[in-house]
């Protein structure tokens, strides 16, 4: 089995990229699926976050208001970093047993689709390590226009909360460029692909 950890900055198209992949047969682990499902109510993250942030993040229904939550520790740092503490160990090791059922299935490309990837060290875990990257500006202004309800400063914050562009490059195997359209990315992500799938097979015994 070969693990690649697919990384890249917030709004940089990473999920995409992931999509694309899956299309190509690869087993994702979407670290942000299992970060959701590791705070839902009554789980131990939940029980911790509610302990320190209060019953105000959350909705009628017990949920944390993942908005009011990012609005609250990204301007403050100490808060982000408690709450890092009390979810990454989870999510590292909910990752780690994904990985181990992987390969009691004999998956045979798995990605990690993780933004802090290098951040918690889950590159550890991975063969390759590929980098979706774009520009600043780009980054920025496809943040706003997702999260629409956050200024130009709140997006700064958020981006400025993760590892810089530039560091994260110095760890990457592959790197996909999605400063362009989706046809682009799509015609990267299929050379990337053959490449990689023609290395892993030529490897002994494709391990």
């Amino acid at each position: 089995m070969k693990v690649i950890g697919l990384t890249g900055g917030i709004a940089s198209g990473k999920s995409t990229v992931s999509r694309m992949l899956r299309q190509k047969g690869a087993y994702i682990i979407d670290a942000d699926e299992i970060a959701k499902e590791i705070v839902k109510p009554g789980k131990p993250a939940w029980e911790d976050i509610v302990r320190y942030f209060g019953k105000e993040i959350l909705d009628e229904s017990g949920n944390i208001r993942r908005k009011k939550l990012a609005k609250i520790v990204f301007s403050d740092e100490k808060k982000l970093n408690l709450l890092n503490r009390i979810t990454h160990p989870r999510i590292v090791e909910e990752i780690k047993r994904e990985l181990e059922a992987c390969r009691r299935r004999n998956e045979k490309i798995v990605i990690i689709d993780a933004a802090l990837l290098l951040e918690i060290g889950l590159d550890v875990l991975v063969d390759e390590v590929w980098v979706v990257a774009v520009d600043e500006k780009t980054q920025i202004d496809r943040l706003i226009k997702r999260e629409s309800s956050i200024s130009y400063a709140e997006a700064m914050e958020r981006i400025r909360a993760q590892m810089p562009l530039e560091e994260k490059l110095k760890f990457a195997t592959r790197i996909i460029d999605n400063s362009g359209d989706i046809e682009n990315t799509q015609k990267q992500v299929d050379e990337i692909w053959r490449e990689f799938e023609k290395t892993w097979k030529d490897s002994p015994r494709g391990t």
